[in-house]
């Protein structure tokens, strides 16, 4: 007969698979164990191949793969679009916005109004389509390695370009977003850009439609250590938007098309 700890381990290996991620916090008060047990339960179910570990918690192995953008152009996008509409409401005339790659940041781009002395950067080769023909907008392309999946570009030359450069405004794409205020991305190339976008804007909106929070598809994190808004919409859970708003940041939630016609 399995211990008590072997019948843990085995419910927090499903739990993973089931959720993407296992909250070391979420997991200790679950099972009424302190948090260096669960600790101990992922160090050694990592070691044996079955977990991978997280900032916070850890991930199943075999999960779900990355996808292009072109492929996540479509998913959600009512929820996209009633996110991307708010983003483009914030812009003011005269301010420097920087934005991030991802479908919801592209639908932003497509929104952006017409306001004297906007400037804009980005990394994002779809964004860069969209904006380059626009007359009312100086456009700065950062450039570096192209991450064909994200259609955008990474890495030291972007990171480089980016540390003489500050913004009043970032708006930032993601794959999932922690409870705990962590983003998740599938390479850490990714991950590090964004902290260094966020470090170098004054106002921070992570544009996430609700399927996204809790979410965790890959196993790299970032750590957004200032003041940031999530901008989500209406189908998101209460109870992640209760604990998430715990930790001090703010959100926004936006009425998607979809749901207001019922």
């Amino acid at each position: 007969m399995a211990s008590k700890a072997e019948q843990r381990r085995e419910e927090i290996l499903a739990r993973a698979r089931e959720m993407g991620l296992a909250s070391v916090d979420d997991l200790a008060s679950r099972f009424g164990v302190t948090a260096s047990t669960i600790r101990r339960d992922l160090a050694l179910l990592s070691r044996s191949g079955r977990l991978a570990r997280t900032y916070g918690g850890a991930i199943a192995p075999g999960g779900p793969t990355e996808t292009s953008l072109l492929q996540r152009e479509h998913e959600s996008f009512d929820a996209k679009s009633a996110i991307a509409r708010w983003a483009a409401e914030q812009v003011r005339p005269g301010e420097s916005i920087l934005l991030d790659a991802g479908s919801t940041v592209a639908l932003l781009a497509r929104r952006l109004p017409a306001l004297e002395g906007v400037g804009v950067t980005t990394a994002s080769v779809p964004v860069i389509n969209l904006l380059r023909s626009r007359p009312d907008l100086a456009l700065t392309c950062l450039g570096g390695r192209l991450r064909e999946l994200s259609a955008a570009f990474v890495g030291p030359l972007t990171e480089l370009t980016l540390e003489r450069l500050t913004f009043d405004r970032l708006f930032l794409g993601t794959d999932g977003v922690g409870v705990d205020g962590s983003i998740c991305e599938a390479e850490l190339d990714q991950t590090r850009l964004k902290e260094l976008m966020a470090r170098r804007s004054r106002c921070v909106y992570v544009l996430a439609h609700s399927a996204k929070l809790g979410h965790a598809p890959f196993n790299s994190w970032a750590r957004l250590d200032g003041p940031w808004t999530l901008v989500t919409d209406d189908g998101a859970d209460p109870d992640f938007l209760d604990a998430f708003r715990a930790t001090g940041r703010d959100v926004v939630i936006t009425a998607t098309a979809e749901r207001a016609r019922t």
